[in-house]
C-alpha cells in the first residue's frame, strides 16, 4: 500500500540532490562570507557561481534567498546579488545595541526560566565549549563563533519575549563578521585563553540558574562592554599600524 508516510519519504528522496545541492552552496558561501574570504559588497554572479559548484541556477538561487534572510548577502532591485555591505561606522551603534539587547534577553531568562531551558542551555554551553578548543587548535574561529551564536540565543528564547529575542537574533547575526576579527585580534594580540572564553558564559549559566536577574544583566552587560572594548582597540591598532611617520 502506498502510505501518506511513503510517499512523503519518496518525495523526500525524490527531491533530496536538489536540496543537498543548494544547502552545500548556502554552506560554503556562508563560511566565505563570515570569514571574509568573500568581502563585503562582493558581487555574486549566479552564472560563475554555477560553474564553480557545477550546479543549475535554480539551488544557487535558493542559497542566496537562505543567506538574504540572514542577513549575509543583499539581492538589489536589478536581481543581482551583492555579499552585505558592512559599514564600520556603524560599530558603535551596534555595540550599543548589543549591549542593550544582551543585558534585556539574559535578564528576562533569569526572570522567565524554566527547568528544561536550563538543561538546553547547559547542554548548548558544552557545544561552545568544545567548538572554542576546535577553534584554538585549527585557527578556524567560526566553529567558536557558531557556537557563540547558539548560546547567547536559546538564552534569548528563554526570556519568553519574541520582540527581545528577534531583535537579538538579527543583532547576533548582523555581528558574526565583525566577531571573526575580534576573535582573531583576541587570540593574537591579547592573549585570551579557553578558560577566559568560558569563565563569562558559565557564570552568565549560573546567574540564570539561579534565577537572580540583577546578576544576570550585569553579567551580560560586562560580557558586553569587555566585547566592545577589545573591538574598539582591535579597530584603533589596526588603523593605527597603516599610518606612516614621515622623516
Amino acid at each position: 500500500m502506498n502510505t501518506p508516510v511513503r510517499r512523503a519519504a519518496s518525495a523526500q528522496k525524490t527531491s533530496a540532490p536538489r536540496e543537498t545541492g543548494s544547502t552545500r552552496v548556502y554552506t560554503e558561501l556562508r563560511h566565505d562570507i563570515l570569514s571574509m574570504a568573500l568581502p563585503p559588497s562582493a558581487a555574486l554572479d549566479e552564472v560563475g557561481l554555477g560553474k564553480r559548484f557545477q550546479l543549475s541556477r535554480s539551488p544557487i538561487r535558493e542559497a542566496l534567498v537562505r543567506l538574504a534572510s540572514e542577513g549575509l548577502v543583499v539581492i538589489l532591485q536589478n536581481r543581482s546579488t551583492i555579499v552585505a555591505p558592512l559599514d564600520i561606522r556603524s560599530v558603535p551603534e551596534y555595540l550599543d545595541a548589543l549591549d542593550l539587547l544582551q543585558r534585556a534577553t539574559h535578564r528576562s531568562a533569569a526572570i522567565c526560566r524554566s527547568d528544561r531551558d536550563i538543561e538546553e542551555i547547559e547542554a548548548v554551553l558544552a557545544i561552545y565549549e568544545e567548538k572554542v578548543k576546535v577553534s584554538f587548535d585549527n585557527g578556524d574561529w567560526l566553529p567558536m563563533i557558531e557556537g557563540n551564536y547558539d548560546f547567547h540565543y536559546r538564552i534569548a528564547q528563554s526570556g519568553r519575549n519574541q520582540y527581545y529575542a528577534g531583535f537579538y537574533k538579527r543583532i547576533l547575526e548582523e555581528g558574526r563578521r565583525m566577531i571573526y576579527f575580534h576573535s582573531e585580534f583576541l587570540f593574537k594580540s591579547l592573549g585570551s585563553t579557553i578558560e577566559r572564553l568560558n569563565q563569562h558564559h558559565r557564570e552568565m549559566v549560573d546567574a540564570i540558574r539561579s534565577q537572580d536577574p540583577d546578576e544576570a544583566e550585569r553579567l551580560a552587560h560586562e560580557h558586553a562592554r569587555q566585547f566592545k572594548g577589545d573591538f574598539l582597540e582591535y579597530m584603533e591598532r589596526s588603523i593605527t599600524s597603516k599610518m606612516r611617520i614621515a622623516s
